[in-house]
């Protein structure tokens, strides 16, 4: 299971030099500042070299100092309210072009898939959809958007798919109450995870179903309570939640899914074609 840093800092911290000791404790009680900060300026304010915080970060096991500083960012983003994410982000914007900080920041986040998205759990995640006797969908809050979309999709391609609506906990368990082994739950979360969805996936673990987890890190609750999970970063600017990365991911899903299907899914849509045009669902183009 993985430790956040904090944790790591707190049970290694025996085992430090005095300047180690000196960066734990700043972090242990400064982690949210510390987040933002340089090597140089944090091994400042603990009164060490900034070579000695890059060694710190090292002996955690990152790659290096901005690896370290990441992972406070990740905790950090997790934990702040609605009012605290505003306050940051007027820190953050507020003397940058603000369309042109927003889009750079979702183009950032896209290419970090791209770079450190896990392969081969990507292609466990799609044997298992398509090994499973039902796929229930959950998502709540700003999540419940990706659901209802991902949800869309997979009902072209599946017929044995439920979304599971949120609108009251009982309700909830009541959909559930057939789950179990070999169904999978797809469980969508990102900061800040709601209790509703960790609930409701520890109700589908218990009943025998597989955990699918679309999330943002490692530290993540359903992550850790997952077999198995796509990770996209959840961007928080401001009050806004930016789903980019994570609907990209999907889209990736989707597609794969679909290129298992081959000529099923050629049928379906071939026939659904029928239907809309029979039907004149898509408005047309008037002849010019």
């Amino acid at each position: 299971m993985a430790k956040s840093i904090l944790h790591t800092i707190e049970q290694n911290r025996a085992g430090f030099s005095r300047g180690q000791k000196r960066i734990a404790d700043y972090i242990l009680e400064h982690y949210d500042k510390a987040a933002f900060m340089t090597a140089s300026r944090l091994g400042a304010l603990a009164g060490v070299s900034e070579s000695t915080v890059v060694r710190f970060a090292s002996e955690l096991g990152y790659d290096g100092y901005p690896g370290m500083q990441r992972a406070l960012q990740e905790m950090r983003r997790s934990r702040l309210t609605s009012t605290e994410r505003i306050r940051a982000a007027e820190e953050v914007l507020s003397s940058q072009d603000l369309l042109g900080a927003i889009l750079q920041s979702d183009i950032e986040k896209l290419r970090q898939v791209v770079n450190e998205a896990d392969r081969g759990a990507f292609s466990q995640v799609v044997e298992r959809i398509r090994a499973a006797r039902h796929i229930y969908i959950l998502g709540v809050r700003s999540s419940s958007f990706v659901a209802g979309y991902l949800n869309f999709y997979m009902h072209l391609l599946f017929e044995n798919v439920t979304l599971v609506q949120s609108n009251a906990a009982g309700e909830i368990f009541e959909q559930l109450f057939r789950i179990g082994d070999p169904d999978v739950m797809i469980a969508i979360s990102f900061p800040r995870y709601s209790k509703v969805t960790m609930n409701t996936v520890k109700f589908a673990r218990a009943r025998g179903a597989g955990i699918i987890a679309i999330t943002d890190n490692t530290l993540s609750p359903v992550y850790q309570m997952s077999d198995a999970a796509l990770l996209a970063p959840c961007e928080m600017i401001s009050f806004v939640d930016s789903m980019v990365a994570p609907l990209s991911l999907i889209n990736a899903l989707l597609v794969a899914l679909a290129k298992c299907g081959g000529e099923d899914v050629s049928a379906t849509f071939a026939e659904l074609e029928n239907i809309w045009n029979e039907y004149s669902v898509f408005g047309k183009m008037d002849d010019e």
